[in-house]
This record gives C-alpha cells, structure tokens and sequence, in this order.
C-alpha cells in the first residue's frame, strides 16, 4: 500500500494548501484503492472508493487502464462491490471518454452474454474516441455476422451519439464581470510565472487574476444562482498572448460548467468577451470547450457631422458608450436570434451570428470541438464499413467560392490542405473548412497539458500523416529547477514514445537542446505549402502558414493529422523605398505596425492573415516580421520569397535538420531524414519550374492593402507599454510605437536584454561588432545596466565560435551558462556586466527568470504585458520596452535611451540586418505598388 500511503501524505500537504486530493492517474495507486476497497473493514475503504470513483482521471492513462479493467470484473461478477452496481460501472465506463475504457466495452460488447453485451453496446453509442483498433474489432465482428456490432454501427452511421445529445439553449442568462479594462492578456487568467502548475487544474486555478477576484465572482454565482458569469475585457480585446489553454481552463473553472461528475476539475462552456471581440486563437480554445465568445462592441466612436472620428489631443478616436458592461450587469443571450440582449429582453444589445455559426454550435452542443472532430469520422467510419451513403448529421464545411476571383496565398494554401470539401471547387476568404497539418510543435509549458489532452481523448501515437513534429525544452530553459525536473523528463518520455522529435532525449544520448520551438519549427518546415500547428502564439513561420493553438488544439492535430478552421481575410503587405544605412531590419518591423495605424485608423491585420511580400530575405531573418504579426494580432503570416530566396532557406533549413541528425535527436520513424528528403523534392520543383515559390493571383482580393515606406523610417522604433496613460485601456498594448527622439535621451534603462524568438545569428553578431567597436574606441566597454543576451539556438553559438564572435562575447561575460551545471534557482538581482545565457525564451517568458521588480526593461522581444517580464513595485511600475539589438545594447551601455547621434556613431559600419524590397515582382503577382 505504499503508494495509497504516499498518496495520503500528498493529501495532507494540499489541504494545508487550502488544495483537494490530486487527480490520479497513477494505475498502481488505482491497484491500491481497489485492494483497500476489497477490504470491507478497511479504515479508509470509503475514501478509497470516493477516489475511485470521482478522482482517477479517465482516457489512456495507467489509472484508466486499471479502473477500466476493474470496472469489467464487476459487471462480469468476478468483483462485487456494493456501492457500484454493474449499471454504474457502465455509467463510469461511459465518462471515461476512450482508450482502456473503449476497449473494455467492446470486450463485453462482443462477448457471449447476450445481456452484457446488449447494455455494452448502449454505452459503446454514445462514444466518440475511437481509433483505428477499435474500429478493426467492430468491423471483423461485423464481417463475423455479430449483431451488436452491426447495431453499433448502425447507430454510429446515423451519429447518435451526436444527435440524441441535448440541444444547446435557446436562452443563456449572464452576469458580468469585468476583469480589467483594455487588452487583457492571458497572463492575467493564466501566468506565466505559475506555467509549471498548468497540470494541476485546481491548484493552478489559484493565480487566476487575483484573489479579489475569485471571491467577487463566487459572490456573483451566489447571487445569481439560475446564470452564468461572463468574464469581460471592458474597452479592450480578450485573451491577446499565449497560455490560451490554460487561461481558458481557469476562466472555465472559475465560471464554467463541469464536464463530468467523475472527472474533477475539468470544467467546460465559460462566457467570454471582449469590447474589441475575442483573440483568434483564444477564441479558438473557447470553442474546444464549447464556450461561447461574444464581440460586445460596446463603445463606438464618437463622429461628427460629416461622419468622421472625433479625436481627442493625442489623436486617438474618443469613444462614446453604447451600453452598459459594469459587473452586475444581467443580460441575455438568446443562441437562437443569435443576438444579446437586455436582462428582460426588450433592448437588443449587439449581434452574436459570427459567435453561433453552426460549427460553434456543434461545438456547444458536444461539449468542444473534439467530439465533433471524432465523431465525424466516426461516421464516416460506420457508412464505408456498413456500406452505405454517408448522410452527415454534421453542418456541412461552409465553401465560399467566388467565380472569376483569384486566390491570396493562404486561399491557395487551404485549398491545397482541405480535406472533405466538394471536389474541384475553389475556396475563398469565409469557409470554414478542415485541413490536413502537416508540421506541429510542442512546447514545454503547455506540454504537459497537450499530454493529458492526449491521454484524455485516448490517442497513444502520431497521426502518419504529419511528417513534422517536435517538443521543445525552451520554455524552461533558463533554470533546471526541482519543477523542471520533476515534469520534463516525462513529458520528453511521453512525447518521444508518441513519435514526435524531443529537444531532451528521455534516453539521454544526446544533450540538452533547449534551442526556442519557433526557430526549430522554422527549421523543420521545408515547404512553402506547408500549415503549421504550434503551441504558442508565435508558431509564425516565414515558410507556409502557421498557427498558434491551445495545447488542445495541438494534441488533436497530432492525433489526426487535422484542424478545423476558416480561412481568414488577408492583408497585403508591401514595401517601397530604401531603407536608411543605420537603420536595422527590426525598425522596419515596428514601422510596419504604426505606418498601417496611420494609413487606416483602425488595426486591419487583427484577426487576417499578413500577406508580406518581403521575398529577398532569408527565412531567419524574415522570421522577424512574421513572428511580430502576433503583437500586431494578426491571426497568421505568409511570406512571399522569390524563388532564389526560397532555396536559400530550405538549404539552410536542411544544414539545421542534419545537425539535429548528427546530434543524435533522430526518431526511430527517421522523421528528420524524411523532412530533407522533402525539401530536397521541393528545391527540385522550384529550380524545374514545376511548382514555383508560393505566390498569390494577380487578381486575388485582399480586406486592405499597406504600403510601408522605407524612407520614412529614419530613426529607431520602440513598442512602449505606455504604462501611465490615463487611459488604462491603452496601456500594455503593442499599438504605441515610438521613434527614439520621444525620449530626448532621458529615459532610463535598468536592464538590457537581447534574446528571445525575435533574433537571429545577425543580431548576436551585432552584439559582438558593437563591443568590438567601443573597446576599440575606449579602449574598454562598461556597462551602466546589466545586459541579458540569449541566443535563440545552440546552431548560432556553435557559428558564432567558429567565425570568432562568441570570444569577444566571453571576454565581457560576467556570467555564461554551463550546460554541465545549469542554475537551479532563478536569478533575482542583476550586476552591472554581461550575462550569457543559455538558449531558450528566459526573459521573454517570465515563468523563471525575470528583471527586478519596477525596473525599466529594453528588450528584443515580444511580450510587454504588465508582470510578464517585469513585476511592479508599489512606487514604481516596471516598463518592458521593445526595440532593435543595437537600440537595446547601446542603451544597456548607457544606462539610458540614447539620442539619434548617438546611435549612428555607435552603429556605424556594423553590419545591420537589411532589407530591400523586389525590385521586380512575379509576373503572376503584379501589384501597383511595386
């Protein structure tokens, strides 16, 4: 009983957590719950049946396997227990969602008790998660002339366990909660700082927002007993940045429903919603819960006379109220009308079609979007086994097509990938549709949820149809910590034993990779067609087109090879000019975002694709522009290479794949060897002229068009948290972007940091060049703030060694991290030097290393959330400013934001990353501003 007796210590340490017993999903703890259970005059025999009963997590874990198996005994009569008839063991059988429990079922199901097999048969219609073994046995029992089977499938034929589910409600009762006002970011719902807990549902739970908070919404449950309370971004977009899963489990938690009375803390159908709508991926992870997204846009601008905003003395639009959100404020949402409304329903509020088109309305129906995924090919399973016309019981894809309209290049790339649409129609820009996903990533704080989505939708290896996959380590990189420890060896096990490539080999043969995912994903992706699933916000590759998803999302795509979503709108991007010799590629980056705020007013790329033509430069470095399309909130990015270009990624990409190769981080199924064989076949097409670089339609139609000119970026750009404008809405946002001369050199910098998914080798040679440049004319470089510098990937340090950049970087280093002994504990104090540390997100992420409290922060990544990089102290609020490697290195340097003058002497002659648009565009993507 040693781990029923391990067990109980571990309830004993959460309750004095204010924490309930964990969910087990530890079959040989499962073993001694059913021992003590067997002993009827066992002291804890009734605690051990509560956590057989309502505490072992179902799906492939061992637990289920075990539970399941014992579950079988009991209605075969080989086990009596008393509090579990052989009805309720079905019942259990049937919350246990696939797997050992599937298994179980058609065991009985196709066994010789008529009865047994009758009752086993009920329960097996109403499952969804079946795979391929399964599927086998019901079709060779089919074959064999077993009645039940073909019942079985009969019923799957006609999708019962999809249509005698109960429909979704007409009316859905709400109570606000405003959360904050402007963007609220996922770190408010889920931190960053707390990603190691992720896994534990409850215990997680406990940073959501605040405590103030979670008492406020348990007082508006209480009060409105007959609603739901539907968390709110008043004046602002909800769920903007990534940890979507995790931040849309604990909204669930705190105002959702539970799922299952045998499942603990896995709570479905929360009400979100946002002034400004809902993030695209955040919204995404809403409907694989089954929830509901609402656009409140209850504050619109003011206008005048003549139609136009009026604008208040910083030149913003000012907002007038439409209607009330403050919490407590009742309302309806009637799914029919699709439509919200008052509390009695007399005054309608704003339209909810875009939150009830009939896919999001299955989804509620079954609870997320998995089920539904599942269950249409199990339809489609049944009809070709049964022989029989398919009559889907499922809302058809939607397919726009529009005759005479070309196609943007993500149109062209949904309709390469679209699976189940009518043969040889065309799709455009509004159908909604499932696509083949050829690439997936795996992060490591999200992980170990993307493992128990796994387990729970009963899924034991990867779909053969991706030919890309990887789990990275970078995430938690920074500090190898007891949490560290404890989860990423099993999580590298588990991913590893699934059939993706691990940056930590759980067999310890190769060394710790802790290279940041988006780089390697960049690297894997070896053709320009491809769709790519990450878990991250910045899955934007600079080759095909890539999505950030929530670890659920990531789980399914593994297991099937599929998503499902509409093609989004594209904007197209385009430059003209010359960019200015001391300006660097990142400047042009920023640039972009406050040269369309100028052109259009409102930010167009939110929620479209980015189609940039940016064609002569290589994957690394126009990987800059498509992974800052996540602040931009765009939904996606394309990158449109020429064909020379192309090459030069996908040769590079291949020099990368073979060092994993040669590192040893092959998979037994030669993943790695199959990616170069595929961008080898790609190279080939290209060079034939058989399948040039992707390109759009001369006559495809975009929502807008942006033309950045690069004349008239003249000085550096800063993205500014803008921390005490008194609008708070406008604070955090990415949308206040800076030029240097703001500051007047007078803004001061606590702390430097050069790293992240932002940079590539050119910025750590920048880094390098620059310190060669100061010693030479100081004769020594000293700095006034602590300077942070991460390399991306172990491929840029090994390259910087050999062209002789990471000496100098050495010869300043007042740290460099060791491999052979990494930290175990989280810097919390910074000197005045240069630290080298390992590669991986560090500072970016925020979940282990972090700034002092109330610094001042210029830094090369992406994250500007409050508390994300830098925490506040009471007198002062800590600043994340974001800007280029030589702005955020020089001011390191100075201890301040450096004048214009300054920075052009510091940069001179150093090779900055350029960029020059086409001078001659393909001639089937002519476009006027080229």
């Amino acid at each position: 009983m040693k781990h029923y007796t391990a067990y109980l210590d571990d309830i004993g340490t959460r309750k004095a957590q204010g924490l309930n017993p964990k969910p087990i999903d530890e079959g040989a703890l499962v073993e001694d719950l059913i021992a003590i259970i067997k002993d009827s005059g066992n002291e804890h025999r009734a605690d051990a049946l509560h956590h057989f009963i309502y505490n072992t997590l179902p799906g492939t874990t061992s637990a289920a396997g075990v539970k399941a198996e014992f579950l079988k005994d009991i209605i075969l009569s080989n086990a009596t227990v008393e509090e579990i008839s052989k009805e309720f063991a079905f019942e259990l059988l049937s919350h246990m969602k696939g797997g050992p429990s599937v298994r179980v079922l058609l065991d009985l199901a196709l066994g010789e008790d008529a009865d047994i097999a009758k009752a086993a048969g009920h329960v097996l219609k109403t499952q969804v998660f079946l795979y391929e073994a399964d599927m086998d046995r019901l079709r060779a029992a089919l074959d064999a002339g077993n009645a039940v089977a073909r019942e079985i499938l009969v019923s799957y034929s006609d999708a019962e366990f999809f249509t005698k589910l109960p429909d979704v409600p007409e009316e859905v009762k709400v109570v606000s909660y405003v959360a904050a006002e402007g963007d609220i970011s996922t770190d408010l719902l889920s931190p960053g700082n707390q990603a190691h807990s992720r896994a534990d549902r409850e215990l997680h739970g406990k940073c959501f927002i605040d405590e103030k908070a979670q008492k406020h919404i348990e007082e508006l449950k209480l009060q409105h007993p007959d609603k739901q309370v539907m968390l709110v971004a008043e004046k602002g977009t909800m769920g903007v940045g990534s940890s979507r899963m995790s931040g849309v489990n604990n909204v669930a938690l705190w105002t959702g429903k539970q799922a299952s009375p045998y499942v603990p803390f896995v709570n479905i159908a929360p009400v979100v919603a946002g002034t400004n709508g809902i993030s695209p991926i955040f919204l995404t992870t809403v409907g694989v819960t089954g929830g509901i997204g609402v656009d409140l846009k209850n504050w619109v601008k003011k206008l005048d006379e003549d139609g136009k905003p009026i604008l208040n003395n910083d030149g913003d639009p000012i907002l007038e109220e439409k209607y009330s959100v403050a919490t407590g404020t009742v309302m309806t949402i009637n799914t029919k009308d699709k439509k919200l409304y008052s509390e009695d329903g007399n005054e309608e509020l704003a339209d909810m079609g875009a939150s009830f088109t009939p896919q999001k309305v299955e989804f509620m129906k079954a609870g997320g979007s998995y089920a539904i995924v599942f269950g249409k090919k199990l339809q489609t399973f049944a009809c070709e086994a049964l022989d029989i016309e398919m009559k889907s019981a499922f809302a058809p894809a939607k397919e726009v097509s529009i005759e005479g309209q070309g196609l943007t290049a993500v149109e062209k790339i949904f309709n390469k990938n679209a699976r189940g649409t009518t043969p040889g129609k065309v799709l455009h820009a509004g159908s909604d549709v499932r696509v083949a996903v050829d690439i997936v990533g795996s992060q490591d704080t999200t992980g170990l949820m993307t493992m128990q989505e796994l387990e729970a939708m009963a899924a034991t290896t990867l779909s053969p149809t991706v030919y890309g996959a990887y789990q990275s380590g970078c995430h938690t990189a920074s500090v190898w910590d007891a949490k560290a420890q404890a989860n990423t060896p099993r999580l590298m096990k588990f991913m590893n034993d699934f059939g993706l490539v691990t940056g930590r080999d759980p067999k310890g043969v190769y060394p710790p990779m802790t290279d940041v995912i988006h780089k390697v994903l960049n690297d894997i992706t070896v053709d320009d067609w491809a769709i790519i699933i990450g878990g991250d916000s910045h899955t934007r590759m600079s080759k095909g087109v890539a999505f950030g998803a929530d670890s659920g999302t990531v789980a399914l795509a593994l297991a099937t090879g599929e998503a499902s979503m509409p093609i989004p709108e594209s904007v197209k991007v385009t430059f003209k000019g010359e960019m200015a010799s001391h300006m660097d590629f990142r400047d042009v980056v920023h640039a972009t975002q406050a040269q369309m705020f100028a052109q259009h007013g409102d930010n167009v790329f939110q929620g479209r694709v980015i189609e940039v033509h940016i064609g002569t430069l290589l994957a690394d470095q126009a990987f800059t522009f498509t992974d800052w399309t996540a602040e931009m909130k765009a939904k996606a990015s394309v990158c449109i290479s020429n064909d020379e270009t192309l090459i030069g990624s996908l040769e590079l990409a291949k020099s990368r794949i073979q060092i994993m190769i040669d590192k040893g981080m092959e998979h037994d199924n030669g993943m790695l060897g199959n990616l170069i064989a595929i961008a080898d076949k790609r190279i080939a097409e290209i060079k034939s002229g058989e399948k040039p670089a992707l390109r759009p339609d001369a006559d495809a139609k975009y929502f807008a068009e942006v033309v950045v000119d690069l004349d008239e970026i003249v000085e550096p750009m800063i993205a500014d948290p803008d921390v005490n404008n008194a609008d708070v809405s406008k604070r955090y946002t990415h949308d206040t972007i800076r030029p240097i001369s703001f500051y007047k050199a007078e803004k001061h910098v606590d702390l430097g940091f050069v790293g992240s998914c932002m940079v590539h080798k050119g910025d750590i040679k920048i880094v390098a060049q620059m310190l060669r440049n100061l010693e030479a004319a100081h004769g020594k470089v000293e700095f006034k703030a602590p300077l942070v510098v991460t390399a991306p990937t172990y491929n840029i340090i090994d390259e910087l060694k050999e062209e002789g950049d990471w000496e100098i970087l050495q010869k300043y280093a007042g740290f460099e991290f060791d491999d052979a002994a990494p930290k175990t504990v989280a810097r919390t104090e910074y000197d005045k030097i240069l630290y080298l540390e390992r590669p991986g997100c560090n500072l970016c992420m925020g979940n282990q290393e972090k700034a002092e409290k109330g610094d001042t922060v210029l830094a090369t990544s992406t994250r500007l959330f409050q508390g994300r990089v830098v925490g506040d102290l009471p007198e002062k609020k800590g600043e994340s400013l974001l800007g280029s490697t030589p702005v955020v290195v020089l001011s390191a340097i100075l201890g301040r934001t450096p004048t214009l003058e300054e920075y052009k002497k510091a940069v001179e002659g150093i090779d900055l990353t350029k960029f020059a648009p086409p001078k001659k565009a393909p001639i089937d993507a002519l476009s006027v501003h080229f």
